[in-house]
């Protein structure tokens, strides 16, 4: 049925018809629904069974785990903190003793005269302020009110992923990706129709994947016009301008954080983003062990405070976050969205190279300029004393690997086929050199705790260069070969 109906309003959009200019659109929905009509016939053309329309959706279903563990750590995280701050608030009301207030109507003073009283009675003078329990407020809370769902409640994260309420987690957790998705969506899908218009080409299938990564690297207090203001950056100057899909040089997904990152910090990075709940503040692993060292994983903690600036009352303080090699690995921490799982971007790594999607020489070699250098920086930490170098050369490459988005960076971000180099001597190249520059980022910069983003971009741009040059040795290499 829908393809008949397609192909009646074929006409229309056809060239010469009514709607010409509005092709691109009418394609997208033909080509997302169903496989395309024309096919290669000529004997010269190459014939390969991996589209782009499949290439880009293996690439959605490997990002399936990790999108699993945001919507679940981003609902999990949220409840336990408002968990706790239910606690806090109600021992706090309890503590607080209860007004004085007389029969008659006024109080005495020390020397037996009246005292004024407001008009209920209520001792002016004498009452404390009774704590309110906390209860947070927002569109979203409403929704899972009205869908009956527990967002007051968090047993342990385990707990609570292998029971019926991993049920509420998600829902918690929808209620904040949901809306970025679709805001990323909107405006870059919009962004891209326009351009297809202009240049009357075909919307292509690489934006879903940009659609996608793109919220999973933000935090989920993201305010939403934010969120399309970066996707335009991305697609427009990131990809358009150097004339569309195939050809920008840099990751567009990264392109639209980066700005966001330099253009609105307060809503990028701090201590109080990375988890929904209004009111929290807390360190994240990276900044912690970049004041602290290893012990700052121990010494995780945050607080809820009601109010905004000197009228901010913190009524929940102390929180632990304590964090463990295993539960950063799993995921259980606050951060970006999509980007705390390193287990989930590992099945996403075995999904991509499985289907010969994702480049195993750059995933490899990133891993293998982190260690390297981090392993280097280690051995100097030690030699000249922990507490004449930065406390972030102390941290192992184990650490390295599962804090900060540096397995989704390694997975997703570096192996774009477009902005990646394409030699396979290239892409040990380029790889190394992420893994390089995201230890020195986050290890020599102070300022900048987490590296991997722009570790990626830095070697973006590198990457045709890389290529050049190898393909010149290629050259000369066989010159010489052929001399002899």
């Amino acid at each position: 049925m829908i393809r008949k109906l397609l192909d009646s309003i074929h006409p229309m959009f056809a060239k010469g018809g009514k709607f010409e200019k509005l092709y691109p659109l009418y394609e997208a929905q033909d080509t997302f629904l169903y496989t395309p009509g024309e096919v290669t016939e000529g004997s010269t053309h190459v014939r390969d069974s991996l589209d782009l329309k499949r290439m880009m959706t293996m690439v959605i279903i490997a990002l399936g785990p990790c999108i699993f563990f945001a919507l679940y750590n981003t609902g999990w995280q949220s409840n336990k903190i408002i968990s706790e701050a239910i606690a806090a608030s109600k021992a706090a009301s309890a503590d607080t003793p209860t007004s004085f207030i007389q029969d008659e109507g006024e109080n005495t003073t020390s020397d037996g005269g009246p005292e004024a009283i407001d008009d209920s009675g209520t001792d002016t003078a004498n009452t404390a302020a009774t704590p309110e329990v906390f209860k947070p407020e927002g569109w979203r809370y409403t929704v899972m009110d009205w869908l009956g769902v527990d967002y007051t409640q968090a047993t342990t994260f385990y707990g609570d992923l292998f029971s019926t309420r991993i049920i509420g987690c998600m829902i918690h957790g929808l209620l904040f990706f949901l809306p970025v998705y679709i805001v990323c969506m909107a405006v870059g899908g919009t962004c891209e129709l326009i351009f297809s218009i202009i240049r009357g080409h075909e919307i292509n299938e690489g934006f879903l994947v940009t659609g996608m990564l793109f919220p999973l690297t933000l935090p989920p207090s993201i305010p939403l016009w934010e969120v399309g203001l970066g996707i335009a950056f991305g697609v427009i100057i990131g990809k358009e301008i150097f004339g569309g899909t195939g050809m920008n040089f840099l990751n567009i997904a990264l392109t639209a954080r980066a700005f966001l990152y330099f253009s609105h910090a307060p809503e990028m990075s701090g201590m109080k983003v990375w988890t929904g709940v209004d009111g929290y503040s807390g360190a994240t692993s990276l900044g912690a062990w970049a004041e602290e060292g290893a012990a700052g994983m121990n010494s995780l903690s945050g607080s809820v405070s009601i109010g905004s600036g000197k009228q901010a009352e913190v009524i929940a303080e102390s929180i632990p976050n304590s964090l463990s090699w295993f539960n950063a690995f799993i995921g259980n921490m606050h951060g970006s969205m999509g980007e705390t799982s390193t287990f989930a971007c590992l099945l996403g790594a075995v999904i991509l190279i499985g289907a010969g999607i994702g480049s195993w020489r750059i995933m490899a070699s990133i891993v293998a300029g982190m260690a390297i250098f981090s392993v280097l920086l280690n051995v100097i930490s030690t030699s000249f004393g922990a507490e004449n170098v930065p406390a972030m050369f102390s941290m192992g490459p184990q650490w390295h690997l599962v804090l900060g988005g540096f397995g989704f960076g390694t997975v997703f971000m570096a192996t774009d086929p477009v902005s990646a180099s394409m030699t396979n001597k290239g892409k040990y190249i380029y790889g190394f050199l992420i893994g390089f520059m995201t230890v020195l980022v986050r290890c020599v910069n102070p300022a900048f705790p987490e590296g991997i983003m722009l570790a990626i971009l830095f070697a973006n741009v590198f990457a045709p260069l890389i290529d050049f040059f190898v393909v010149q040795a290629n050259v000369k290499r066989r010159m010489a070969y052929s001399a002899t």
